[in-house]
């Protein structure tokens, strides 16, 4: 894919994720995507971090969703390849100190296949 189109995925990644529109959020991945964050590492430590398909992710982004109402990213830098889109952004949070994310979405057919989540 050319790296405008992989940015305009991210672009609707952000803006689905930002107004918690978890259907529009599903329908960049791919059915059978792969989620990696530590964060659902250290909640749900069964999973080892990494959940797959779309159930899982809809489960994952749902709660997180109910929890964290004002959850926001703010986007900082945006880095492509010929698949893969790097994503650095900042996570904000009411009561929360703000965090600097770095997210890979690998992306293909235009879909999103597997994603990388790494604190900073």
């Amino acid at each position: 894919m050319n790296p405008d189109d992989l940015k305009n995925i991210a672009a609707l990644w952000f803006k689905a994720f930002n107004e918690h529109h978890l259907e529009n959020l599903l329908e960049l991945y791919d059915d059978n995507a792969e989620h990696f964050s530590p964060k659902l590492k250290f909640r749900e430590p069964q999973t080892k971090g990494l959940i797959k398909g779309k159930e899982a992710l809809r489960k994952w982004w749902k709660d997180c969703f109910e929890r964290l109402p004002s959850l926001q990213y703010s986007v900082n830098k945006l880095t492509t390849d010929s698949d893969q889109v790097f994503m650095e952004y900042t996570r904000k949070v009411e009561g929360e100190e703000d965090m600097q994310i770095g997210e890979v979405l690998e992306i293909k057919n235009g879909k999103i296949v597997f994603s990388r989540v790494y604190h900073g």
